[in-house]
């Protein structure tokens, strides 16, 4: 056995108290941890937090020695205050509780973490104001991010204290007061982000130019108003300016770019006027954001020395002159987007030669001359956009072996000659839109696999449409309009599963139409009129389930009209041979003018203009009714009648009852031949019948035969002398419903009235309304209504279908129907689902008919909260684009599945949305969990934007329903997306989405 040396036994007595104390110190904090995770309700994600482990082994925790010095808590559903023992871990330097759902006031026991150097609090449900004293935070601290909460009033000035802050964080919260000056005086900040609040307007502080350090400078729609300081030599060591959204005027300072360390500079959207400064030592300048302004003059000169440049934005301004030559060698140079400014001249012949160029749009400008030779030079180009302008010549044969690009747009200019064979056959090639030009020769048989969008009207093009094409398997719109081609439609064209767009109006097609449609399943849109066509109407173009617009006027088609009236919008079959009588499902009003110039066509209808019909021209079975059949006929009729009287006692009594029950003055309209009466429905109007309640009466289900045939019947009471809004609602419903038939609007069977009530007869739509299935209140089962709350998720392709439906009745009211008719309700729970879930508008008990192109003004506004336009709201003006913002909410609803009023602390879903959408986070990140999947994603997102789009804040921004249509059909491909730093996603202004009208 050895023996210590005597100094180690002097030495171990010297430690040991040093070891107990470490010892106690990470047992008190081993306790103060699992006090906490107590205090928080023991969530699940820290069940591993125990006694029996040491606390430095946790992922959550970071240990200094035997110090816990570290607690990251992030994306754990944590829920509840901040604990007022939380300081207890006296060596705490970093606190992360970044994205849970935290709530309470600015927890003020943090004064007590007096080492603290890092504290995330963000996106939590923090509410009320800064402290005064927030000043009491750690000396030490550093970085300070409470951004994403609900924190409201003033940033206090006291923040300014904590001298040692790098980076301060306070955007999307609710700000709505003042931000203190002093801010410029924190000599070390390095970021700052005051983005998405809404201060008391003001002008930029003369202070901020003394922030020496700044490197990440974001005050992003903070409702700032006035001018870009003028002074910038103050912060010599500045990298990255961002000033977008700020609602900022005058002109930009000449020493911005005399910044020497400036890397970034992004002053996009705001109000600036005046010339791009010329004077350039910012050699190191990278990315220059300065679109959507009002900017004049030119582009300086000095751009093209700067040689690390990859992104130039200088697209919606009022720019002018030529493009320095320069600019184009530029060795770094990956996107350029100068679109819709008053460019003229020559595009510099060297764009793409020097760089590996991947986005160039130049579109919306007066430029002249070639297209350069070399853009793809480096085969790294995606989208070549140059439409709207003065361009002419041939396309660069170089763009045969451009295997990257997919966006091809080079319409409306004066170019010629033949595309280049093997550009129709790039593999990557998504887009190809020439219409407009002078382009000649024929189509190849083969295309692009990928190729979905083919827009070539307006040419020159010769030939036939070859019968290879049954391998353009992806395509979804092919636009051939007022062309050159000739002979017949092949077969094969049928045959495109994904074909939901064909225009070839305007050619010289002869020939008959395929007697045989073999998958045009997807098909909406086919115009052919203006041809030379033959022979019938295929009956095959009856049974396409999407085909909303049919055009085959001035042909020489002959023969009877076929079944056609399942969804179409539009119909026009005039100028042709057609003979016999309107199919029944076609004979109404909706139609009128669609059959002019057809001699040989009839109706009983006045509203289409055509002969009437004569009785001998009809076939009937009374002309081929044999004796013994009128024999059989007697003897049943005289059985009857024995029948008739013995029941009339029973039958005057049973209606003496009733008239005394339910009051003898109901009267029954009916719109449509009906098996029921005002009889069966009355006695049916109890609580076991009710299935809904809302502002204006109860909604009922009403069996009306023994078969199984159910009603859906509204009633509104009415107090004589009262209640005339809602008289006039019932008024409004009778007359727009009356006159509306489409596949995608809710038929209106008829209505019953007497003197203190009305009856409106719908059509039972078995799956209810849309809100109950995205919300889970009590949606249908699969088998239909049932008392249980069992809840069916709606997958994503049931959504988009519930989607496109919706929007085509709106469509029609909007553009179909004359007068326009505005709904002026659109919301989730006036959309209505049949047990196939095709969607139908419904309730138009707030609907107003307009006279066609005037808007008008209403003494009321009605609706609903969260989804009445912002317009509206103010003003009661009102026109189509309320509904478009209306149905934009529901586009929001249906990818996301919050809630019309789930605006996480902003006023609305919509208001939450594009909140979102430009602080620059991925969409995905917002979509259904339910039914995201990858597979899904591109059409959510795309459908997501197009939500932001009709929610435009301006009337004029939003699109029209049959665009919003045309973009449901094709949400997915058609999307071509560049991300912009902190301004959220910027479509490359494909006429798909628009979010820069947002």
């Amino acid at each position: 056995m050895s023996i210590l040396p005597l100094p180690f036994h002097f030495l171990l007595l010297f430690l040991l108290p040093f070891h107990v104390i470490s010892q106690s110190t990470i047992q008190n904090d081993q306790n103060t941890l699992l006090n906490l995770k107590s205090f928080w309700s023991n969530p699940p994600p820290l069940n591993h937090w125990n006694q029996s482990s040491n606390p430095c082994s946790w992922p959550e925790i970071t240990c200094t020695g035997t110090n816990i010095t570290g607690v990251t808590i992030y994306n754990q559903d944590i829920t509840g205050t901040l604990p007022p023992f939380i300081c207890d871990l006296k060596n705490l330097i970093h606190l992360d509780l970044n994205y849970n759902y935290i709530t309470g006031n600015f927890p003020t026991e943090l004064y007590n973490c007096t080492n603290l150097r890092y504290l995330d609090l963000s996106q939590n449900s923090f509410v009320g104001k800064i402290p005064e004293d927030i000043s009491r935070l750690s000396p030490e601290l550093q970085y300070l991010s409470l951004f994403g909460n609900n924190f409201s009033g003033d940033i206090p000035i006291s923040i300014s204290k904590l001298s040692k802050l790098t980076s301060l964080q306070l955007h999307q919260n609710l700000f709505n007061g003042t931000f203190p000056q002093e801010i410029g005086y924190l000599n070390d900040l390095e970021e700052l982000n005051l983005s998405f609040n809404k201060f008391t307007p003001s002008r930029l502080p003369e202070s901020f130019t003394q922030l020496k350090w700044l490197q990440n400078f974001h005050m992003t729609e903070a409702n700032l108003v006035g001018e870009i300081p003028r002074n910038f030599s103050g912060m010599p060591a500045m990298k990255l300016l961002d000033l977008s959204f700020n609602r900022l005027n005058g002109s930009i300072p000449n020493d911005l770019f005399l910044l020497k360390n400036l890397t970034e500079v992004y002053l996009y959207k705001n109000n600036l006027t005046g010339e791009i400064p010329d004077s350039i030592e910012a050699l190191n300048m990278e990315i220059i954001d300065l679109s959507e302004n009002k900017l004049t003059g030119k582009v300086p000169g000095g751009f093209g020395n700067l040689k690390q440049l990859t992104n130039l934005t200088l697209m919606f301004n009022q720019l002018s002159g030529e493009i320095p030559a320069s600019i184009g060698r530029l060795p770094n140079l990956r996107d350029i987007r100068i679109f819709t400014n008053n460019f003229s001249g020559q595009l510099p012949p060297d764009f793409g030669r020097y760089s590996e160029l991947a986005i160039f749009d130049v579109s919306k400008n007066q430029f002249t001359g070639n297209i350069p030779e070399n853009l793809c030079y480096s085969t790294k180009l995606i989208g070549l956009v140059v439409y709207t302008n003065n361009l002419s010549g041939n396309i660069p044969k170089s763009l045969e072996t451009c295997s990257s690009l997919r966006n091809l747009q080079l319409y409306d200019n004066q170019f010629s000659g033949e595309i280049p064979n093997g550009l129709w056959n790039v593999s990557s090639l998504e887009n190809m839109m020439v219409s407009d030009n002078s382009f000649s020769g024929e189509l190849p048989p083969e295309m692009a696999p990928n190729l979905s969008i083919l827009e070539i009207s307006n040419n020159k093009f010769s030939g036939e449409i070859p019968t290879g094409v049954s391998s353009w398997t992806n395509l979804r719109v092919f636009k051939g309009s007022n062309n050159l081609f000739s002979g017949g439609i092949p077969q094969n064209l049928t045959s495109l599963p994904n074909l939901e767009t064909l225009l070839l109006d305007g050619n010289q097609l002869s020939g008959e139409l395929p007697a045989t449609i073999v998958s045009w399943n997807s098909l909406n849109t086919l115009n052919l009129s203006r041809n030379q066509l033959t022979g019938q109407i295929p009956a095959g173009l009856g049974f396409l389930k999407v085909l909303s617009v049919l055009d085959l006027s001035r042909n020489n088609l002959s023969g009877q009209i076929p079944e056609l009236g399942r969804q179409l919008v539009s119909l026009d079959l005039s100028g042709n041979n057609l003979a016999g009588n309107i199919p029944a499902q076609l004979d109404n009003g909706a139609f009128e003018g669609s059959f002019r110039d057809n001699p040989g066509l009839c109706s009983n209808n006045p509203l289409l203009g055509l002969n009437s019909c004569s009785p001998r021209s009809q076939t009937t079975r009374s002309s081929k009714i044999s004796s013994k059949s009128v024999a059989i006929i007697a003897s049943i009729a005289a059985i009857l009648f024995v029948l008739a009287v013995i029941t009339t006692g029973y039958v005057i009594a049973l209606y003496r009852r009733r008239k005394h029950d339910f009051n003898s003055n109901w009267k029954f309209t009916s719109f449509q031949k009906l098996t029921f009466t005002e009889s069966t429905i009355l006695p049916c109007l109890n609580d076991n019948h009710l299935i809904g309640q809302g502002g204006s009466g109860k909604v009922y289900k009403i069996p009306v035969n023994r078969s199984g045939d159910v009603v859906a019947v509204k009633k509104i009471s009415i107090k004589k002398d009262i209640d005339l809004r809602l008289e006039k609602e019932f008024l409004a419903e009778v007359k727009t419903l009356s006159t509306i038939r489409h596949l995608n609007i809710v038929k209106l069977m008829g209505h019953i009235s007497c003197d203190d009530s009305r009856l409106l007869v719908y059509e039972y739509l078995e799956n209810r309304s849309l809100d109950r299935w995205l919300h889970r209140k009590q949606a249908p089962t699969s088998r239909g209504l049932t008392g249980s709350v069992r809840h069916v998720v709606l997958d994503w392709p049931k959504r988009l279908h519930i989607a496109l439906g919706a929007a085509r009745g709106l469509s029609y009211m909007h553009h179909d129907c004359c007068p326009a008719v505005v709904h002026r309700d659109v919301k989730s729970s006036n959309v209505l689902l049949d047990s196939a879930f095709n969607a139908k508008i419904a309730d138009f008990g707030l609907a107003k008919i307009l006279e066609k192109g005037n808007d008008f003004t209403m003494s009321t506004v009605a609706g609903s909260f969260g989804y009445m336009a912002p317009e509206y709201a103010h003003t009661t003006k009102v026109n189509e684009k309320i509904d478009v913002y209306s149905f934009g909410v529901i586009l929001l609803e249906l990818t996301t599945g919050k809630e019309v009023n789930d605006g996480n602390g902003h006023s609305s879903l919509a208001e939450w949305a594009i909140q979102h959408a430009l602080g620059g986070e991925p969409i995905e990140d917002v979509l259904d969990n339910d039914v995201k999947k990858p597979v899904y994603l591109k059409e959510m997102t795309s459908v997501f934007k197009l939500g932001l789009w009709c929610t435009s804040r301006l009337p004029t921004n939003r699109p029209s329903m049959k665009e919003v249509c045309q973009m449901l059909q094709r949400c997915g491909p058609a999307v071509a997306v560049g991300t912009r730093k902190n301004g959220g996603d910027v479509v490359d202004h494909l006429p798909l989405l628009k979010l820069e009208n947002v």
